[in-house]
């Protein structure tokens, strides 16, 4: 079944520990082949992202769509590096 992109778009994302990592609030498009590339995640949970920093998500990480987006992998901590 496919999905219109701006369905995406507001949907709550759980990592497949079953955590709320945060909302889709934008997608990463690639253009060329005209596909979704990732899941821009803003206010994301302070347990799984320092500081609650946003994060973009793969697409190829998301295991099902529906009511919510279920991710098949996450890592358990992202950590923000300084340069």
């Amino acid at each position: 079944m496919m999905t219109e992109s701006t369905e995406l778009i507001g949907l709550e994302v759980y990592t497949d520990k079953g955590y709320l990592l945060g909302t889709v609030e934008d997608l990463l498009i690639d253009i060329d082949e005209y596909k979704v590339y990732g899941l821009y995640v803003e206010k994301t949970n302070p347990l799984l992202v320092e500081d609650g920093v946003p994060v973009s998500v793969p697409y190829r990480w998301v295991k099902a769509v529906g009511d919510v987006i279920l991710l098949k992998k996450f890592p358990s901590y992202v950590s923000i590096s300084s340069a």
